[in-house]
């Protein structure tokens, strides 16, 4: 495979496509809910939310447009203002994401790829200051 080809295959396939990104939803939930920092931010249901960034990671990293074809564009800043996110909660939230990534995707450049890519939106989200 060249160069060219390798970078055509999306995040979502270098990943392991659905099953590897549901799996890495499931356990990044597992320390956002154990985490003191986040987990008051969360419904105790949390099952429609895990739905919602499977849906939205997927076509985030090249997959199918799973989010916006059921919820229209993402504007996820938009539907996170009223959540208050300071810088320590996007910390909190990349670590959680870490931690679930070294679970899960064995690739070393792929997790920071890919942890890269979910940085520059976390710190996006940011709208409250400490």
């Amino acid at each position: 495979m060249n160069k060219m080809e390798i970078e055509r295959i999306t995040l979502f396939e270098q990943m392991g496509g659905t099953p590897a990104l549901h799996n890495l939803v499931e356990l990044f939930y597992q320390h956002v809910l154990a985490d003191p920092i986040l987990k008051s931010l969360f419904p105790p249901d949390i099952k429609p939310v895990m739905i919602k960034q499977e849906q939205f990671l997927t076509q985030f990293f090249g997959g199918p447009p799973l989010y916006t074809n059921e919820y229209g564009h993402p504007r996820m800043r938009a539907r996170h203002l009223s959540f208050p996110i300071t810088r320590e909660r996007a910390d909190a939230w990349l670590a959680c994401m870490h931690k679930a990534l070294q679970e899960t995707i064995q690739d070393v450049s792929l997790r920071e790829e890919i942890l890269e890519r979910l940085s520059i939106t976390a710190y996006f989200f940011v709208n409250k200051e400490e």
